[in-house]
């Protein structure tokens, strides 16, 4: 039985121009997303290969753009469609599922019955008005969430509007959004696992990841194997600023800034520090997994960092485009009264290591807002 599977998979992937050479490699990938050996490439296949059809998701959707979903559709090869959406057997996910109506909300309530299943959100849960802000197939948004993490394995919060509110959140917010894990006590699902993968939009590599670790390894069983951090983040993913590897970082080091959009600096592509880049105070490894196919990510296609990896990061970062007042070049000795958290260190190791190779030009720090105290965002 497990031969047949293993063929049937191979056979499904082979179908979409996806080799087995090709499966392994992106195994590989996975496994250094989840922080082991490229050793772990053939135990992470043999997981999908064994256990992917018992493994049955929801993908919900709540106040979204579908952003997340956008994104998720330009995942690696072999592509979430493949990994995740046929191998795992998402029973109910509105924006591609073929069944509408009653079918579909059929679906999705064999499913709960059932149970056992990943619930996987995306969009903003939206409290306002008594949760009237948001009615699908005639129950308010909350209403649907309670109902599909009831009998939930695990939830995975993707994108920041699920993860906190995201877009919706920020100020004045009427539609009350917040993310699944605010409301978790109040709709009585706080015990089951939640883990938050924020940015707007998710990066799909770290939702094969997560499901893979959760559903796949033993994650459930043993909650450590997620390692995440104060804000519900796997730590592997979301445990390094932008910052620490970004690719122009030796530009900052050195003091060489993009100071306006459309001059020779931008061309060649200096430090977006001073045109409002939040890198180095957002937790994520953008710099190393990238977007759409792995092709390009926010500072290598020319935008400076604008912290969607953060908590509340609309009203938290904006000006997105402008950083706040200059207080003078990096000095070592005020430096960590200046900035916050682990943004400061960051810092204070770059100008450390400028000022004593004479390479330093007064690179510009600003005073901290509240945020810049906590690690990722405020909570």
């Amino acid at each position: 039985m497990a031969q047949e599977m293993r063929e049937g998979i191979y056979d499904l992937l082979a179908a979409r121009g996806v080799s087995r050479r090709d499966f392994l490699k992106y195994c590989g990938s996975v496994a250094a997303m989840l922080g082991l050996s490229e050793m772990a490439a053939p135990q992470i296949a043999a997981a999908v290969e064994g256990g992917a059809k018992l493994q049955p998701a929801v993908w919900l959707d709540l106040g979204l753009c579908t952003g997340c979903t956008e994104s998720t559709a330009q995942a690696g090869n072999p592509n979430v469609a493949d990994i995740v959406l046929d191998l795992l057997s998402i029973n109910y996910m509105e924006t591609i599922m073929a069944a509408a109506g009653d079918q579909a909300e059929e679906a999705k309530a064999k499913t709960i019955e059932e149970g056992g299943y990943i619930l996987i959100v995306e969009g903003t849960v939206m409290t306002g008005e008594g949760g009237n802000t948001l009615r699908i197939a005639g129950k308010t948004g909350m209403e649907v969430l309670k109902e599909a993490a009831s009998k939930a394995a695990a939830i995975v919060a993707v994108g920041s509007c699920a993860v906190d509110g995201g877009w919706v959140r920020a100020n004045p917010n009427p539609a009350g959004g917040k993310g699944v894990k605010d409301v978790a006590v109040e709709l009585g699902f706080d015990k089951v696992p939640i883990i938050n993968l924020p940015t707007c939009p998710v990066n799909p590599e770290w939702i094969v990841a997560v499901v893979i670790d959760v559903l796949m390894l033993g994650a459930l069983e043993n909650l450590a194997v997620l390692n995440l951090d104060e804000l519900g983040r796997p730590k592997l993913i979301f445990g390094q600023t932008i910052h620490d590897n970004c690719p122009r970082r030796g530009h900052f080091e050195n003091g060489e800034f993009v100071k306006q959009f459309g001059t020779v600096e931008e061309v060649k592509q200096f430090c977006l520090y001073e045109v409002g880049c939040k890198g180095p105070q957002t937790f994520t490894n953008c710099p190393k997994v990238r977007w759409n196919r792995k092709a390009s990510w926010c500072v290598e296609s020319g935008a400076p960092c604008i912290g969607c990896g953060n908590l509340n990061w609309v009203d938290n970062d904006a000006p997105f485009l402008k950083r706040m007042p200059n207080v003078g070049g990096v000095r070592p000795e005020t430096i960590g009264t200046v900035l916050g958290g682990a943004a400061a260190a960051g810092l204070l190791v770059h100008g450390v290591a400028s000022f004593s190779s004479g390479r330093a030009k007064g690179a510009p720090v600003e005073t901290s807002k509240a945020y810049d105290k906590k690690k990722g965002g405020d909570k």
